[in-house]
């Protein structure tokens, strides 16, 4: 009992503190060994005694308003200085001045200063995650798991209807489906990144990952065989359900647990039918919520988090966390992995009510339809779209809309900035195969008078 008890007051320990929507994000550097290795690192926190990897949960309900203020308290030169925060899936409806990118809606933090994100979960709810926003700083840390709760969501309610036929009388029979869930808290949200041992501006132009890590732990080849993985604690019979996010700046992931199946509830802040899968392929920036029925015999279970760069496999714990039952030792888990038989396919998600989709249901069925391209050019070492080079411009391009610019041509950077009709419906098309994908694309939207202009970085 007392090792148990020891196990879990650690556990705890390790989880960083929550913070709600109106709450100060503190940024700093401090040297960390996510996987064994230190290095300095940029991190944020609720204060300057709270500094973590991944940074705090930040947590809210459906419609809430987030009032975040980022302080820069940054001092490594060996790294960037400044900062900005994106905040990853939410709509920014009247609030495009927060969204965060540096250079498209507002200049980076200067170090010794704050600057105040507003904006609102407005009919929003899921799972979505906040990172620098400023070259690639967050490859460097700063990054971290943002929960939006729904208190009616629809999954807790959800049933199956049974009408049973005895002679001519019938019995109807309501059961849950193993959809609902009993615990979903900041404890069951689950982080897959990767991990550098060298800074970021000094890493090269696509580094390698050194390791991955899961909740901000890890193990790396040839690194020490103790270090410490992240553990996730279950108690039998009992239905968690995991909040999944990539926080990844390159890798993307085939993420499994032993044993288990994985029922996928919620993609990017969507409800779904319910979906089961005994593995998921996450990209960068994606998030996936899934129930986990903890219906095995009590013991430790491999969480595994392959990734498609860097070193694979799980050869002395590497790409690995541990799902520890109540009442299992305190030890590495000893379980092996099965065959998959039922991957998850994006294709296979569908949204548990749908709103209807715009436009007509074919290629170049939207009022605008843009093709973005991108490719690596070699001769820059740069990417671009449509031929154009994403050049961070002097001035914010919502500035520049603010200051009077109305046209595509007035707006810098030359090329990446698309004028498009109000009202309208936009269909983009991606090729993919370019070197460097895939890649996770964000696309940043500003009003100007009566159009819309589109800046995609």
């Amino acid at each position: 009992m007392a090792i148990l008890l020891a196990s879990i007051v650690t556990q705890l320990a390790a989880i960083a503190l929550a913070i709600g929507t109106n709450s100060d994000l503190y940024i700093s550097n401090q040297d960390i060994s996510p996987d064994g290795f230190s290095r300095s690192a940029v991190l944020a926190g609720a204060d300057a005694n709270s500094l973590s990897f991944p940074g705090p949960v930040i947590t809210g309900q459906k419609d809430d308003a987030f009032n975040i203020n980022v302080i820069d308290a940054l001092t490594d030169t060996t790294m960037l200085r400044t900062t900005s925060i994106h905040w990853h899936g939410f709509f920014m409806s009247g609030t495009a001045w927060a969204d965060g990118p540096a250079g498209v809606t507002q200049c980076p933090i200067a170090p010794g200063n704050s600057f105040l994100y507003s904006f609102q979960a407005k009919n929003q709810a899921g799972t979505f995650w906040y990172h620098s926003h400023h070259q690639s700083q967050y490859c460097d840390g700063l990054r971290g798991a943002i929960v939006v709760y729904d208190p009616d969501d629809p999954h807790l309610s959800l049933y199956v209807f049974t009408l049973l036929a005895f002679g001519l009388s019938y019995l109807t029979r309501f059961e849950f489906e193993p959809t609902s869930y009993d615990v979903d808290n900041e404890d069951t949200v689950i982080t897959v990144g990767d991990w550098y041992h060298t800074p970021a501006p000094s890493a090269g132009l696509v580094p390698t990952p050194d390791s991955t890590v899961i909740n901000g732990k890890g193990r790396y080849s040839g690194g020490p065989e103790a270090a410490p993985l992240a553990v996730i604690v279950v108690n039998e019979s009992r239905r968690y359900r995991f909040r999944l996010v990539s926080i990844s700046c390159d890798p993307n992931f085939v993420f499994s647990i032993d044993g288990h199946t994985m029922t996928v509830i919620e993609a990017d802040g969507v409800s779904v039918q319910p979906y089961t899968v005994d593995n998921i392929q996450i990209f960068a920036g994606q998030r996936y919520s899934f129930v986990l029925t903890a219906d095995q015999p009590v013991a430790n279970y491999w969480i595994r988090a392959n990734p498609n760069v860097g070193t694979t496999g799980f050869t002395g714990g590497l790409n690995s966390a541990i799902l520890r039952y109540v009442g299992a030792l305190d030890e590495d888990p000893v379980s092996s992995q099965t065959p998959f038989s039922n991957p998850l396919v994006e294709t296979s998600l569908h949204p548990l009510s749908s709103s209807g989709v715009p436009g007509l249901a074919q290629v170049g069925g939207g009022d605008v339809n843009l093709n973005l391209d991108i490719l690596f050019d070699f001769a820059s070492l740069k990417f671009k779209v449509n031929d154009a080079i994403y050049e961070e411009p002097s001035v914010p391009v919502l500035l520049q809309i603010l200051s009077g610019a109305q046209t595509a041509q007035d707006l810098l950077p030359t090329g990446s900035v698309y004028v498009l009709p109000a009202n309208s419906v936009i269909e983009l098309s991606l090729p993919g195969g370019s070197t460097g994908s895939p890649v996770s694309l964000f696309l940043h939207f500003a009003l100007s008078n009566s159009d819309a202009t589109l800046s995609s970085l």
